[in-house]
């Protein structure tokens, strides 16, 4: 990161007071935890449930600490072994300091949000930018209010972009975290089902998701899902110019794609910003050439070259954990995508399992978890997966979670009895079965929200370790 004056970080974090031997000083990290702290570093110890990072303070100054910011009382600080400024919240503080920097340092900032597929959009979208641009964006899923400003405090001092992935479960957090990054161009991927259980209806979710336009600059950019009204009926009042774009699989939209192809590790198609050129994402899913779409609009709003920003896409990683694919101890093909899930991205996933061809494949194995946080449409939502199933297609299917007996009622009459399976809680059994029926010649889909922790499941069938 790009050194800040300690002057700097008084001033910018409101401080009440601030104590320093050497008020020339500056920053040269900033962590809030302690163990990460280097020489020159900024401290912020966080408060939090049973957690007060104020109690690590002597190990941030053993790693080097220059400076901390502070909330306890004031007698308490080791304001002889290192400057510190004294704020009311040290939460509040660190993004007031990161929206600071992030004016600072004045890249292109791309916020995205979503119910599903801001996290392969925001990766696809900085594959793409690194044709042309120093791309900086979120790693893992720091994308709330204390990873989204983490993220712009470590910005390089080069960054021309910064890519930001915006996460929520509830009103007012998007809106939050847009007057924290101010982008220049905003994204929403999807409305989907996700935290309804806190939001109420999709409706609720427009509304929170369009929070994100709440901190876009005068004439920034809103890229949107061409097929979803509910950004129209919902849009919240602006009283300053934006600029809208549209994606989707229409040609009404601004940017389309057309002539899908699906492979097992990769998907091919066409757009309309350049008609000679195949693009190719390599993932499955052609859910996931929406978030290319995504990635693709941006380029162009950008000036990359479509021919190098679609070379950019095919070279992109996906987050661990989302459609990965893993061997088995007995050789089965296993998708791995039970990093997080919604109605949509079950429903989405189901179909490409069940129009996906794999050579050598004799059975069709869906392992399927709750899906969290459907308040008072859990129950509907969970029956109206069995519309995704076809019996003809997938032959077996193994269902985890007391809100998979809805899924399992709609099933119990398609299928025979030993090819469905509900396990409700035990982990161990569901691993035992599994590992009990699974042959060679199997691929196995597996895909659950994270609080059910498949992923353990996903470790003991294949031996790789997931988080």
């Amino acid at each position: 990161m790009k050194a800040i004056k300690l002057m700097d970080v008084v001033k910018h974090v409101n401080a009440i007071d601030y104590t320093a031997i050497d008020r020339t000083i500056s920053v040269t990290n900033v962590e809030f935890d302690a163990r990460k702290i280097q020489a020159g570093g900024l401290f912020i110890p966080l408060v939090g449930g049973s957690t007060d990072g104020h109690s690590y303070i002597q190990q941030a100054i053993d790693n080097g600490a220059t400076a901390t910011l502070w909330s306890r009382d004031q007698s308490e600080a080791p304001t002889d072994q290192l400057a510190v400024v004294f704020v009311d919240d040290t939460l509040e503080a660190f993004q007031k300091l990161a929206h600071f920097y992030r004016n600072e340092i004045n890249p292109v900032v791309i916020g995205i949000t979503g119910s599903n597929g801001k996290t392969t959009a925001k990766d696809m979208t900085a594959s793409t930018l690194k044709a042309k641009y120093n791309v900086h964006k979120t790693e893992g899923n720091y994308n709330n209010e204390i990873g989204l400003p983490y993220t712009l405090l470590h910005m390089p001092e080069d960054t021309q972009v910064c890519v930001v992935e915006m996460g929520m479960s509830g009103f007012g957090e998007i809106e939050q975290l847009s007057k924290i990054a101010r982008p220049d161009i905003a994204v929403i991927t999807l409305i989907g089902e996700s935290h309804l259980e806190f939001l109420g209806s999709r409706a609720g979710i427009a509304q929170a998701k369009l929070e994100i336009l709440k901190g876009l600059k005068e004439n920034g950019i809103f890229i949107y899902p061409a097929n979803e009204p509910l950004i129209e009926t919902e849009m919240p009042e602006i009283d300053y110019p934006i600029y809208m774009r549209s994606f989707g699989f229409d040609d009404q939209a601004d940017v389309f794609a057309y002539d899908l192809a699906e492979e097992p590790d990769k998907t091919y198609f066409k757009t309309n910003i350049d008609d000679n050129v195949i693009s190719m994402i390599p993932v499955i899913g052609a859910y996931n050439v929406s978030n290319a779409l995504v990635a693709l609009s941006i380029a162009e709003v950008l000036d990359v070259p479509s021919e190098q920003a679609i070379f950019q896409l095919a070279q992109f990683k996906l987050t661990a954990n989302r459609l990965q694919w893993l061997k088995t101890h007995q050789g089965a093909r296993l998708l791995n995508d039970a990093y997080n899930a919604s109605p949509t991205s079950m429903n989405a996933v189901l179909t490409t399992l069940s129009n996906i061809e794999l050579e050598g494949v004799d059975r069709k194995i869906a392992v399927l978890g709750d899906i969290r946080e459907l308040g008072n449409m859990s129950e509907q939502l969970h029956r109206e997966l069995s519309h995704s199933i076809d019996p003809t297609i997938i032959d077996k299917v193994y269902l985890f979670g007391s809100q998979m007996t809805y899924l399992y009622d709609e099933l119990k009459g398609k299928f025979a009895a030993e090819d469905l399976v509900h396990i409700e809680a035990d982990h161990a059994e569901l691993i035992a079965t599994l590992q009990a029926d699974i042959l060679a010649t199997d691929v196995l889909l597996v895909k659950s929200s994270f609080g059910v922790d498949l992923l353990q499941v996903v470790t003991a069938l294949t031996g790789q370790v997931t988080k």
